[in-house]
This record gives C-alpha cells, structure tokens and sequence, in this order.
C-alpha cells in the first residue's frame, strides 16, 4: 500500500504480516480525502487504531498540521515511526501513542485536547441483525469523551464493516456514507444536542 496524494504521494507504507492489521484499501482512502477535500489542510488529526499509521500519513501528506496516532500494539506501533521517517513526518509532525484506543480518549479528553479531524478505522464487529452491536466502531460511536475531543466543525470519519449494523446516536449526525466492497466510511460532526451535552460534560469538570 502506499500514500496516495500530497507531498508524499506515491511513497510505498510498510504493513505488519498476519490478520492484526487491516490496512484501508488505496481506492478507499482515495474515495475518503475527495470527500473531505480542504478541510485536512491545517488540521489537527487524531486516528484511533493506527495500524499501519496510513490515514495519520495521509493527512499529514495532505497538509495536517499535525497528528496524533493511537496503536494498542507496540509492534505495529514500530510500522507506523517507520513508515512516519520514511515520509519524512518522524518527530513533532507526527505522535504515536501505544496504548488503548478508549484508554486514551479518556485521557485526552481530561486534559481538553481538541482535534478538527478524527479518523477511525478500526477492526471489524461480527454481523449483526436483531441485538445491537458491540463492535469497537460501535463503542466508538457511544464513548461519551470522544464528542469532547471535536473542535467546532471538527468531523469524524468512521469504517466499519456493512454487515455490522451499528446504530448512530442522537449525539452525532451524519453527513455522508461512502460505501465500498463490505466497508462503509460514515462522515460525522457533532449534533446539536451532543454540543449541550458536551458543554455540560465540561462544567462539571
């Protein structure tokens, strides 16, 4: 796989061996950043299960301003500084972080941190008909520190598998669904009522 636009495009990303790893396929990464078009530039990017760090490298090809890479495993986490210093984005342009995807939205969001992007791509949950999911991009959508992360406009750009029938809560709206092969990539910003609810989250602080 490679990174496909920007002051990096064409640079050949290195991906662990073995089912850990899912890196999002060229032509959808592709289909994504048309999709979101300027509003990477200058962006501060967060991206939950790095993996192989691609979406991280692609914003910041792209223009981010800088991006902050979530990895629960520290051997992927090693592809992703490689990858990084390969394309030019090791040190401050780009942060790994090793540890729990929920683990560190919680943390993060103790500390008021802010993104204008949040990338998420995570495994895939099993099918789902009459119970309601519990796959990590289910969990995604229902952590209650994830909306406290988003600056204004901020979007959320979310993959999961189509048989997968997460349900999106009153707390994010959707702007866009991109489908391709068993994937589907939701667009998101924060409702209106996701807003109250994180200003009344941060008062209580």
């Amino acid at each position: 796989m490679r990174i496909i636009g920007g002051s990096a495009g064409g640079r050949i990303l290195k991906v662990p061996k073995g089912l850990g790893v899912r890196p999002t396929p060229d032509l959808v990464r592709q289909a994504i950043f048309n999709s979101l078009g300027d509003r990477v530039v200058s962006a501060r990017v967060l991206e939950l299960f790095g993996g192989s760090g691609a979406l991280s490298l692609e914003c910041l090809s792209r223009g981010s301003r800088e991006a902050v890479c979530i990895e629960k495993s520290a051997k992927h986490a090693k592809f992703i500084r490689d990858n990084a210093r390969e394309a030019g984005f090791a040190g401050l342009a780009l942060q790994v972080r090793t540890m729990d995807a929920f683990d560190a939205l919680k943390q993060m969001a103790t500390v008021n941190a802010k993104f204008d992007l949040v990338m998420a791509d995570p495994p895939y949950g099993e099918k789902t008909r009459e119970q309601r999911s519990q796959s990590f991009a289910q969990r995604v959508l229902d952590d209650v520190n994830l909306p406290r992360l988003l600056a204004p406009d901020a979007l959320l750009v979310l993959g999961h598998a189509r048989r997968d029938a997460v349900e999106v809560p009153a707390t994010w709206e959707e702007l866009k669904a991109l489908k391709h092969g068993d994937s589907i990539f939701r667009i998101l910003s924060v409702s209106e009522s996701g807003t109250c609810a994180e200003a009344k989250a941060d008062r209580q602080l």
